[in-house]
């Protein structure tokens, strides 16, 4: 059963090291993932679940302690899923994406010890419906379980953003946010896949999936961050 769920945006920026000078730029959205990380910690949830953007169309599997890092992007910088127990050994040459890399920072930044850890990844492809199937079988195991589910609203909201200017992005953001702000599981199940694609959306597919996983749960929803540094939109959210 899902008890409790955050939602956090999850572009390498969000660690400080990789942003260097502009840090400062997205402390808003660093306290906003913090908070909604509390709100996981306080319903004391038997397991964590990272849904995130993945490459391929998924369920991609992540078990505790797969590694990540952000050398990719100049910083020698390493962080793990949950915490490093050595109960489960990922694949050789398993690593996480980018996207989970910053999951397992915001884990590891917050001192995350409450409950064991997973990943499931998912990507652009995965249908609305086989999301929401993903988060029912999530939800249907054994026990209380929480979320953290990554990702960001579109890359083209500004001329300098990475997908450039579209002008179906504000609204597309927009109505999402209210989504995640509220709760609404039947706003987020009917987010437009190949608009969301077309918007180079990366949270669209784990949106769904809390929306699979949440069902008739109840439980409420409070927005914490709404904002498009960059021409990125980012989102923060707690449910519980």
């Amino acid at each position: 059963m899902l008890v409790a769920a955050a939602v956090c945006p999850c572009p390498p920026l969000l660690v400080p090291e990789v942003a260097a000078g502009a840090a400062p730029e997205l402390d808003a959205a660093r306290a906003a993932c913090t908070d909604a990380l509390g709100v996981l910690a306080a319903a004391r949830p038997d397991r964590l679940v990272v849904v995130g953007p993945a490459d391929s169309a998924g369920p991609e599997i992540y078990p505790q302690g797969t590694p990540g890092s952000f050398r990719g992007f100049g910083v020698d910088l390493d962080v793990r899923l949950g915490p490093d127990t050595g109960a489960a050994t990922p694949a050789a040459g398993s690593e996480l994406p980018y996207g989970f890399a910053v999951g397992a920072w915001l884990l590891a930044r917050t001192g995350w010890s409450h409950a064991p850890v997973e990943g499931v990844g998912v990507g652009e492809d995965l249908p609305a419906q086989r999301c929401a199937a993903v988060g029912r079988e999530l939800a249907g195991r054994a026990g209380r379980m929480a979320l953290l589910v990554l990702g960001d609203a579109s890359a083209c909201r500004t001329l300098k953003a990475p997908g450039y200017l579209d002008e179906r992005a504000a609204p597309f953001d927009a109505a999402a946010g209210r989504a995640l702000g509220a709760a609404d599981v039947t706003a987020l199940a009917g987010l437009d896949v190949a608009l969301a694609r077309q918007l180079k959306v990366s949270g669209r597919a784990p949106w769904q999936v809390l929306a699979g996983a949440a069902g008739d749960t109840g439980l409420a929803g409070t927005l914490l961050y709404e904002d498009a540094p960059y021409g990125v939109g980012y989102v923060a959210a707690a449910w519980s």
